[in-house]
């Protein structure tokens, strides 16, 4: 039996898949396979076969905070999204949330339950996983503020691991130094508020999304970090690059910190934009513009 049958014992499985049908940005080279695990114990026994082989690969949520590289890449995407989104309210306000669940579908849900703390996050459109990973967060909230503990899987083994045990910061978690923890689940501590007012408090923050970003094309949210007390956007309508296209990527009209799939966009015109910002900002302010979006490593 070959690898690519035995992994499809443990989950579904597609060979030399376009990620840029995985991605909000819609650009993306091609991944060997494409993986979706039907348990932990499928996950824990694909990832045995992949690492037998040496074969590279990368967990992946809903592609929001992604660009991917063009080309082809000889590894693994696994992907939890579609096995591992179950959530748990308990009547004290804790909740318990797979990785993949979509954040505004747990905001969501939390509203239905009458608990308020994820109002931020109805308007990110990742998983848990990956805004664990990220500590995602909107409107001076981040998931770390909620969270208690993380499941993860590392050294085959599955465990708990609190919050002050993951160096959470401003779009900073262990995770991102760690890319072999596998997050699966988290702990999260929420308080019970009124319906209408959790309701009305997410209608207005989607509204303001609406008005303030360009939700009509393909990006991946917030491009760089702010880097300190001048954010991102207004640093970069400084530099006068507001507008700019290079090929088919753009930096957006409606929103300077956001770079637009304008039509056709590779990897290739996206970085050339991110590293057009960086050069900029570095010699007219001094300042070193941290890219928010995650570049996977997707070299042959």
């Amino acid at each position: 039996m070959n690898l690519t049958d035995l992994l499809k014992l443990y989950g579904d499985v597609q060979e030399h898949e376009p990620m840029s049908a995985h991605t909000t940005y819609k650009i993306g080279g091609t991944a060997r396979w494409f993986i979706q695990p039907r348990s932990v114990t499928a996950l824990m026994r694909i990832m045995q076969l992949l690492d037998a082989e040496n074969i590279p690969w990368i967990v992946l949520g809903r592609g929001s905070n992604l660009l991917v590289p063009d080309g082809a890449w000889p590894g693994a995407v696994i992907n939890l999204d579609y096995t591992f989104n179950d959530c748990y309210f308990e009547p004290d306000g804790i909740l318990y949330a797979q990785a993949g669940c979509a954040l505004p579908a747990l905001a969501v849900e939390a509203m239905k339950h009458s608990m308020s703390g994820l109002e931020f996050a109805s308007g990110i459109p990742g998983s848990l996983g990956g805004g664990l990973y990220m500590n995602a967060g909107a409107y001076r909230s981040d998931l770390s503020s909620i969270l208690l503990e993380v499941l993860i899987l590392r050294d085959r083994k599955v465990e708990w691991v609190s919050r002050e045990d993951l160096d959470y910061s401003y779009r900073h978690s262990a995770f991102q130094e760690h890319r072999d923890w596998t997050i699966l689940a988290a702990k999260f501590q929420l308080e019970k508020s009124d319906q209408n007012h959790i309701r009305q408090l997410m209608a207005s923050r989607q509204q303001r999304r609406m008005d303030t970003q360009p939700l009509d094309k393909p990006c991946a949210g917030s491009t760089f970090r702010n880097p300190g007390d001048m954010p991102a956007w207004e640093i970069i309508d400084r530099l006068g690059l507001r507008g700019r296209q290079i090929g088919g990527a753009r930096i957006s009209d409606k929103h300077s910190n956001f770079i637009v799939n304008a039509g056709g966009a590779t990897c290739r015109d996206v970085m050339a934009l991110i590293d057009l910002v960086k050069t900029e900002a570095r010699r007219v302010f001094d300042v070193d513009m941290i890219p928010e979006v995650e570049i996977p490593e997707w070299t042959a």
